[in-house]
């Protein structure tokens, strides 16, 4: 999809099975003599109603994209699908967009099928598309609801963030909004049962506490990575660097270890003529050569070669920083400035305390 890859998980298959046999009872009431195919129909509903999940799905990749933001994955499973995003928006009405375009395509779907079911021929087909339209919207409302992890949790996340300027606030209001949402889910069967004086259906209970447990298991997920990436947000590559000493290759070590040590670098890098970092001094190699041999060893043979996934920007800082080293794991890398020179060592050790003690 537009070069996003889409995923189905297994759970998608029992869904799908569930509406069938759900549906199959309506099916025979408006196309009577169908016999088993009426299960064959039911699965085509469940196919076309997760086609129109996934172009609710589809919205959110393209605007995320549109923003610059790196789409991972669509996932669709028994309770619809997501969007996996690389990267959170970088502002809180980018948020508020990227979220609220799934909930407008379902109802708008909704609202398309809608208008065109009564041109369709009576039966099947036009029960198909009422049942369709139907299902986009209240998949539409739905989604609405102020409260993570549903899209109008994030609107109201980037609500939040907008008027405290804080995403970690806009983070834990709306997800203890969804929290709040799925008391509610697991409490309606038993409150309209009790309005209607009546026993509430063991099916409605049983949706009911699974609805409300991805609510609530999704609001605390989102509660805690908002938390992480607040600790996140902390850290800056630049302040957690180590000096470094740039060298030629062909500087005798003891020369290297000498400036080192006045310089009080905690490493050397070897750069090429024009300063561009090609190596890192392995200190062990250093450590295990005698001093009287020192001077009459290049430094540059103790190197080893920095792959590109180890020169890392030094104004890196936060999430981008933790993509960055996630990306290519390492146990230090080289920190560059704008113009490609040396600013220092990154060492994956100190990044790691540094996120400890927050």
């Amino acid at each position: 999809m537009a070069g996003i890859p889409v995923y189905v998980r297994a759970s998608w298959f029992l869904i799908a099975g569930v509406i069938a046999v759900l549906m199959a009872p309506r099916i025979e009431a408006v196309s009577p003599g169908l016999g088993n195919l009426v299960y064959v129909a039911g699965l085509a509903f469940a196919v076309l109603l997760y086609l129109s999940v996934l172009l609710h799905e589809a919205s959110h990749a393209l605007a995320a994209r549109a923003y610059g933001m790196r789409v991972r994955s669509v996932v669709l499973h028994f309770l619809g699908g997501y969007t996996e995003l690389d990267e959170e928006a970088s502002t809180a009405g980018r948020e508020a967009v990227v979220a609220v375009v799934g909930p407008l395509t379902s109802l708008a779907v909704g609202a398309l099928v809608w208008l065109v079911a009564p041109a369709a021929p009576d039966g099947l087909v036009e029960f198909t598309l009422r049942a369709l339209a139907g299902a986009n919207l209240v998949i539409g409302v739905v989604n609405l609801l102020p409260g993570l992890p549903l899209d109008g949790g994030r609107v109201l996340r980037a609500a939040v963030w907008g008027a405290t300027g804080r995403p970690l606030t806009g983070s834990l209001v709306a997800g203890w909004a969804g929290r709040g949402l799925a008391v509610i889910t697991l409490a309606y069967p038993f409150l309209v049962a009790a309005a209607l004086d009546a026993e509430p259906a063991p099916t409605d209970v049983i949706f009911a506490a699974v609805l409300a447990a991805f609510l609530w298991v999704g609001a605390s997920q989102a509660i805690s990575a908002a938390k992480h990436r607040d600790r996140f947000s902390t850290l800056h590559a630049r302040r957690l660097a180590r000096r470094a000493l740039a060298v030629a290759y062909d500087t005798p070590l003891g020369e290297a270890v000498r400036q080192a040590h006045d310089e009080q670098a905690g490493g050397l890098v070897v750069v090429t003529s024009d300063g561009r970092p090609v190596g890192v001094v392995n200190e062990q190699a250093v450590l295990a050569t005698p001093a009287d041999r020192r001077p009459w060893v290049q430094t540059g043979s103790l190197a080893r070669t920095v792959e590109p996934g180890l020169l890392l920007a030094a104004d890196l800082e936060g999430e981008a920083l933790f993509r960055a080293m996630k990306q290519t794991p390492a146990s230090e890398y080289v920190l560059v400035e704008p113009d490609g020179s040396v600013h220092g060592l990154l060492v994956a050790n100190d990044v790691a305390e540094a996120f400890s003690a927050r």
